[in-house]
């Protein structure tokens, strides 16, 4: 095994240690702390220990913990994608207005079923949520769509430009639906854009989980295509690569996994450019083969730690999600920018 190997395989474990810790630490701290070894036998002893503190593990903590991990996995995957295929190195769904069109889509939805009196979270079953995932998802999709048409006429810095716009539009459409939505609707609504790992359950898990799943084994299946991607498409083409199928598979799935955080989380921003660009520096290579399952790990363990910090332990009050992704992602952003020469590099530009 060569000096590179080696490193990788050292970083890969450094990934995987904070992922466990970052796990541990999530589940065992809050409003009501818990000790790791109360943890462990309310795990995998649970005879004997007290009903309160198994009830806030199972019914609390682990949902919470296991919606960041998935979550936080997707976004960055999707961020990841975004980047590859906009040949963009500040592409992710928040930054790209893909978010503004999943809330579109999940305002929409919101603002039909205000009349039959269902609650966002409170009422609404794996049926009613599965419509919200399919509206961000389908809001998500064609946000993307848009910047697709307008990434063959414009360069890097106008296609940032031209996501802010959409988002502006976006959001001005968002907010004529919530004008005109019930006080209680539009209350959901305000919690539910501000993001959160706290609401999900385990039966809403059990739709979660494996759709988080097939979208990350897709973004796997993709590698080869994402890095003939790298180089432009016409390089894609010249490999015999069927450009317009694989555009489509890669933003399908990118859409499904942003469109799913959003629909059961919220409008998560950040942890999608953060995490990747974490992973390159971290790994100094542009190779899918690296980066994919390094996003899954870095991601999961951003998400975890973001939620952590929004949980606030110690604390009376919880902090919004996306204040703390902001304050984690924003100089990210910054960075890149200030090193856009070396990124633009990195994209084969």
């Amino acid at each position: 095994m060569n000096e590179g190997n080696r490193s990788a395989v050292l970083s890969f474990g450094l990934l995987a240690t904070a992922l466990l810790l970052a796990f541990l630490a999530n589940a065992s701290l809050g409003s009501v702390p818990i000790g790791l070894g109360d943890l462990w036998s309310v795990l995998f002893k649970s005879d004997g220990m007290e009903p309160v503190l198994t009830n806030i593990i199972w019914e609390f903590r682990m949902p919470r913990a296991v919606t960041a991990t998935f979550a936080g996995a997707a976004l960055a995957v999707s961020g990841l994608m975004m980047q590859t295929v906009f040949r963009n190195p500040l592409a992710d769904p928040f930054v790209l207005g893909v978010n503004s069109g999943a809330s579109l889509g999940v305002a929409l939805v919101l603002l039909a079923l205000a009349p039959m009196g269902i609650s966002l979270h409170e009422s609404l079953g794996i049926s009613g949520q599965a419509m919200l995932v399919m509206a961000a998802t389908v809001g998500a999709g064609a946000t993307l769509a848009a910047l697709l048409v307008f990434a063959r006429r414009v360069d890097v810095m106008s296609l940032l430009i031209l996501g802010l716009m959409i988002s502006y539009g976006v959001g001005a459409i968002v907010s004529m639906l919530m004008f005109f939505s019930m006080a209680d609707r539009l209350q959901a609504f305000f919690f539910w854009s501000y993001g959160n790992f706290g609401t999900m359950t385990w039966s809403q898990l059990k739709l979660f989980v494996p759709l988080s799943v097939a979208g990350l084994i897709a973004s796997l299946v993709l590698i080869k295509t994402l890095d003939a991607f790298l180089l432009g498409e016409r390089y894609a083409q010249s490999l015999g690569v069927d450009v317009k199928r694989s555009r489509f598979a890669i933003l399908a799935s990118a859409s499904l996994l942003a469109g799913l955080v959003t629909g059961y989380c919220g409008p998560i921003g950040f942890l999608g450019i953060a995490a990747p660009h974490f992973c390159r520096f971290l790994f100094k290579t542009s190779a899918h083969r690296v980066l994919v399952p390094a996003s899954i790990l870095s991601g999961a363990t951003l998400a975890l730690l973001a939620d952590l910090a929004a949980k606030a332990p110690g604390v009376e009050v919880s902090f919004p999600l996306n204040a703390i992704t902001a304050l984690v992602g924003a100089p990210v952003i910054i960075l890149a920018l200030l090193k856009q020469r070396n990124l633009r590099r990195a994209f084969g530009g």
